[in-house]
């Protein structure tokens, strides 16, 4: 297989009318997805537009998705974009890009005059419109390479201008298929999408729909403010696999949902992008018993998870859930400062080789060449691995176990430290629900924030007897609502900016 869209074809033939994509008020079949994919294909292609980034700006509905594969039948690779993201980052993006084309929808059309894009500015609802032109479709697919560009999505950057992580079909249909062998999809399978689509996180459920003719349903945002309705939600749609990040989870333990209403059908559970507090996980798995839970890692630039863990065994609270081990045809180096490898239990970046490397950052040499790096310990010939700035080690069953981000190291009144460690110790207080920690460097102080029923000086006083006083918070805060990335994980940034600041 050297094309994604291998899958939809295939899978076209077999359940032609079967519900691909839904978001419970709009579905489409695979018949209808073919059909529109290839017309905008086809579009694209009359428009004379050929390996060129097209920008897909909609917002989140069954519609985005067909247009993303579409954007794939024109030999183009797609940019997701909707309507949630801010504008400024938007104006970022497109400065990188210089997109000849970008695809919307009615609700997103008038956002877009507004940035000044004056290229090609294309309807959704015309384009699938457009007569498919079988032999022009048949000659694009003639030329395609395994290597070619699948995507561009946009990851934050340091500087503050977002970095376009390029993937290939190679890799994510790599990704693909040992990500289902691992959670074992299937036909039957009905996910529930939690993550927004200009994320890769959503390839765990695009792709395998596409691949097993399974169903996925695209749970809308404001539910996950209300998690009763979530779950019921979930029943209604009879949803049977969610791959979410963390946060979303916890919001559903730590409210007290399964008291009202649990989620009878669903059966596997895989989460990451931050680590699982035990008592949450707990809680998740006292209320499904016989559910399959599974702990994901990995980056954007190693085209989403290259890690799993299958939870097999109870853990005590203040342990840690290992990331486990490397997913098939993917090695990971855990790398000392120095690029040599780390003994057992000693700290090391993760550093990932294989397939599930992607391309590099878009029309940004100076950010790849600087995470996209020679294998050190491979003098011989090229070989680019990604260095994550992503620290773990191995425990004494061989398993990987995170620990911080390189830069959530500190050094702190002469001591090295961890801020998820203060972090984990927090979060194990008795009315504790989300914690994060963060650090002023000019003025050397640690802040903590928190959710939860503990008043300010009342954590205070048991963090005292908990934590050595160089990891003691200089301030505590308690909040009414955690702050979220569009992509559900605690906005760490605007903590930060709010503590240096404040």
């Amino acid at each position: 297989m050297t094309n994604v869209l291998e899958y939809m074809e295939g899978t076209v033939d077999r359940v032609p009318d079967k519900t691909a994509f839904s978001n419970g008020e709009e579905g489409i079949t695979f018949r209808e997805l073919s059909l529109r994919a290839k017309a905008i294909g086809s579009a694209l292609h009359a428009n004379g537009l050929y390996r060129e980034p097209v920008v897909v700006y909609m917002r989140k509905h069954p519609n985005m998705v067909n247009a993303f594969f579409g954007v794939l039948y024109s030999g183009c690779y797609y940019v997701p974009i909707d309507e949630e993201m801010p504008v400024h980052r938007i104006r970022l993006i497109f400065n990188t890009l210089h997109p000849k084309a970008v695809i919307c929808d009615g609700e997103t059309v008038e956002h877009a005059k507004e940035l000044g894009y004056e290229e090609q500015l294309l309807m959704f609802d015309d384009l699938i419109q457009t007569e498919i032109d079988e032999e022009a479709l048949l000659q694009i697919r003639r030329k395609s390479l395994d290597v070619d560009p699948i995507y561009i999505v946009f990851t934050s950057g340091s500087t503050g201008v977002p970095k376009g992580v390029v993937a290939c079909h190679r890799s994510v249909i790599d990704y693909i298929e040992t990500l289902s062998e691992v959670l074992e999809f299937s036909e039957d399978t009905v996910f529930g999408n939690q993550t927004p689509l200009y994320f890769d996180a959503c390839l765990k459920e695009l792709y395998p729909t596409l691949k097993f003719g399974a169903t996925t349903y695209l749970i809308p945002k404001n539910l996950f403010m209300f998690p009763v309705k979530l779950v019921e939600y979930m029943n209604e749609y009879k949803i049977n696999t969610v791959c979410w990040v963390v946060s979303a989870l916890t919001i559903v333990s730590s409210f007290g949902t399964f008291d009202t209403v649990k989620p009878e059908y669903l059966t596997n559970i895989a989460f990451g992008s931050e680590v699982f507090p035990i008592k949450q996980l707990k809680l998740w798995r006292e209320a499904l018993p016989n559910a399959r839970f599974t702990n994901l890692y990995g980056p954007t630039e190693a085209t989403g998870m290259c890690c799993y863990y299958k939870v097999e065994r109870d853990f005590e609270p203040g342990e840690v859930i290992p990331i486990g081990g490397p997913f098939r045809n993917t090695e990971i180096l855990l790398l000392t400062e120095d690029g040599q490898p780390a003994k057992d239990g000693e700290t090391g970046e993760i550093t990932v080789r294989g397939t599930s490397v992607t391309l590099g950052y878009f029309n940004n040499p100076e950010k790849t060449s600087e995470s996209y790096v020679q294998n050190p310990l491979n003098p011989n010939y090229p070989e680019i691995v990604y260095r994550t700035g992503d620290l773990a080690k191995r425990n004494e069953r061989g398993e990987l176990i995170f620990l911080s981000r390189k830069d959530d190291q500190i050094k702190h009144m002469g001591h090295r430290i961890e801020l998820g460690e203060i972090e984990a110790v927090t979060a194990l207080l008795e009315g504790i629900r989300s914690v994060c920690c963060v650090f002023n460097p000019e003025k050397n102080k640690i802040g903590l924030y928190y959710t939860g029923e503990p008043e300010e000086l009342s954590l205070k006083a048991q963090l005292k007897k908990k934590l050595p006083r160089y990891m003691l918070p200089h301030g505590v805060f308690r909040l009414e609502n955690m702050p979220y990335t569009p992509n559900g994980k605690v906005d760490r940034s605007l903590l930060k900016k709010r503590y240096i600041e404040g």
